[in-house]
């Protein structure tokens, strides 16, 4: 059953054009992921669907009596209301009773508590005012009748989401829904949308959840859409031989181009049919070739400035805000080239230990030394150029006419061009850029700053999935240390060697590996019941285990084996979702995979329970 049709839509902003002719549709069941560049036209398309902007083109029909919901990437409330008051703003039977019952418990009020309870029983309201409290608490949020003044940007995002996931639409429109949540808040949505019976069209650069929700990608590239039957593993490989073959036509284009090019200028005005007709397609032919993009500039080095032998040195350090401990006797001595992943939920203190590494914050308690060498480059989460009227190859400029790299330099024009703002559009003026390139732009100048310890505080929010790749490539080339706080699982795993965990009291645990490897630990010690302890990880083990005499010949070798043998696991565990997005409607095969996918997965917990007695046993 469709839901929603687009038909010959187009925007343009000023000159830009966005896009032009769209049509696609939205059937119920589907959950669709929007994936696009920076400033091509992603979240206009999204208010435009959602009725808070205007198309220049095209027609929008929705199904009569569809109830949609839209979660705009920066939602408005009146600052005077309550979160339940924003909560409760459909103002239905269930609704109205839930929120008059909430205040009613928050005000104590006994009398008028026993005559909505009954109210509540006879609407089969519980479920709802279970659901309540199940999403806000999620969400973080204890104190219902806080005002929605009292609340930071992040917070209200989150609220605008709850409001979003209760109205019980059957078309959730989400801009960047995981922007603002912890890792655990995000893994809590992919379920929760996983089993939802709704359609779903959402903007979100966190590959995981893509992959994990949506059945469907579109991708909005050159003013057109793109559509990939599937999630985003089989999208990157589709998307890889359209490209393929549109290079390979654009190429033959080009050639036919030059020869058609040179007859244009040999020839006088034409004046046969053929003559005319041969112009005719010689123009068609330059609309094509103007299509071409010359290639990527290659994956290169950055020279950041030489790091000395000391580096940074954290000693017993501790600090507390208004009682609360956030950070408790840490201590840690960089090493050169370390790339760290901070973690932890909202509130834990990622922000505040950065802010002390960088000196912005004094520990109540302890040392931290810095060495005469270090430079850091610091990406704030808050932080934006001002508002300046030039151009953005001269904001560039201003700071680094050229980046040098280990084979010599490359120019600022080429960094840009590496990171998405293309030659032509370096010369924006700053003011007419979106959100997502104005944040990338500031994250650009800190990195084009040449620093030899980059401070990352959450650099994936806002960027498109295009840029995030660009960035993982040059933070895995990059020759200094890197601390970074992110939300984004994908990034996190491509990037980081190992992980500091804020625990939210005070503790952090430094785990060596990456996010996945320390998830897939930690579950398995929650099952068995024995913590977090970042030494029982086979890749760490690996790594760092030393000869024992407390296990047996015998003993030795099967955890040498059954380390072999989770990896082969967890690579064929990787490949199988491909496996079956290839399947199609060949439902025997796509049984047989599942069946095998199912079976992977309790040998990988089987074995790694008895890697976990092992390891446990050597390290006694």
């Amino acid at each position: 059953m469709n839901l929603l049709s687009v038909e010959g839509l187009s925007k343009s902003i000023g000159e830009k054009l966005l896009f032009e002719n769209l049509n696609f549709g939205i059937n119920q069941g589907q959950k669709v992921a929007l994936i696009a560049r920076n400033g091509t036209g992603k979240t206009t398309l999204l208010n435009i669907l959602a009725g808070h902007d205007g198309a220049d083109g095209g027609r929008i029909v929705l199904r009569q009596d569809i109830r949609v919901a839209y979660l705009p990437q920066e939602p408005h409330f009146s600052e005077s209301i309550t979160i339940l008051d924003a909560i409760f703003e459909s103002g239905d039977k269930k609704a109205s009773l839930v929120k008059a019952y909430e205040k009613a418990i928050a005000s104590e009020n006994k009398e008028e508590i026993d005559r909505l309870t009954q109210q509540m029983e006879d609407a089969s309201a519980w479920d709802y005012d279970a659901r309540i409290r199940e999403i806000l608490g999620v969400l973080g949020f204890d104190r219902f009748m806080a005002r929605v003044g009292e609340l930071s940007g992040g917070q209200r995002k989150k609220l605008a989401l709850a409001v979003v996931l209760l109205s019980e639409a059957e078309l959730l429109i989400l801009d960047e829904p995981t922007n603002h949540l912890d890792i655990p808040m995000t893994e809590w949505l992919e379920q929760y949308l996983s089993r939802q019976k709704v359609s779903l069209l959402m903007v979100s650069h966190d590959r995981y959840f893509i992959d994990r929700v949506c059945n469907e990608i579109f991708e909005l590239e050159d003013g057109k859409l793109y559509r990939y039957k599937g999630n985003y593993s089989y999208y990157l490989e589709k998307k890889a031989e359209r490209e393929e073959v549109e290079t390979a036509a654009l190429e033959k284009a080009r050639s036919r181009y030059c020869t058609e090019l040179e007859w244009i200028r040999r020839m006088p005005q034409a004046r046969g049919t053929k003559q005319k007709a041969r112009v005719q397609a010689f123009e068609q032919l330059e609309e094509k070739v103007k299509q071409y993009r010359p290639p990527d500039l290659p994956v290169f080095q950055a020279q950041p400035g030489r790091l000395g032998s000391k580096i940074l040195e954290l000693n017993y350090v501790c600090k507390s805000f208004n009682g609360k401990e956030y950070i408790r006797d840490f201590s840690y001595i960089f090493k050169r080239g370390e790339k760290i992943g901070l973690a932890g939920p909202n509130g834990s203190g990622k922000t505040t230990l950065l802010n002390l590494i960088m000196g912005l914050l004094k520990p109540d308690k302890g040392s931290i030394a810095r060495g005469e060498t270090i430079q850091f480059g610091y990406f704030r989460q808050d932080g934006l150029l001002p508002d300046i009227d030039k151009r953005v190859i001269e904001i560039v400029k201003e700071v680094a006419e050229e980046i040098k790299t280990t084979e010599g330099s490359i120019s600022a024009a080429q960094f840009l061009n590496y990171f998405g703002f293309t030659y032509s559009s370096q010369y924006a003026w700053y003011s007419t850029l979106s959100g997502g390139e104005k944040r990338k732009l500031y994250l650009l100048i800190t990195l084009m700053r040449n620093p030899n310890f980059l401070i990352l505080d959450e650099p994936t929010n806002d960027l498109d999935i295009y840029t995030l790749q660009r960035l993982e490539e040059f933070l895995e080339n990059y020759l200094g240390c890197v601390l970074v706080v992110s939300h984004d699982r994908f990034f996190l795993d491509k990037v980081i060697e190992h992980l500091f965990v804020l625990q939210g009291d005070g503790k952090i645990v430094d785990y060596p590996g990456n996010y996945s490897d320390y998830l897939q630990s930690h579950q398995v010690k929650e099952k068995r019941g024995t913590g977090d302890n970042p030494s029982n990880s086979p890749k760490n083990f690996k790594k760092e285990r030393k000869p024992t005499t407390r296990l047996s010949y015998k003993e030795q070798k099967e955890m040498e084996s059954l380390e072999a043998d989770l990896e082969a696991l967890e690579q064929e565990k990787a490949v199988l979702p491909e496996r079956m997005a290839h399947a199609g409607a060949d439902h025997e095969q796509l049984k047989m995979l599942g069946e095998r996918f199912a079976e992977i997965e309790r040998l990988i917990e089987e074995k790694m329970l008895r890697w976990l007695e092992l390891a446990e046993k050597a390290g006694d």
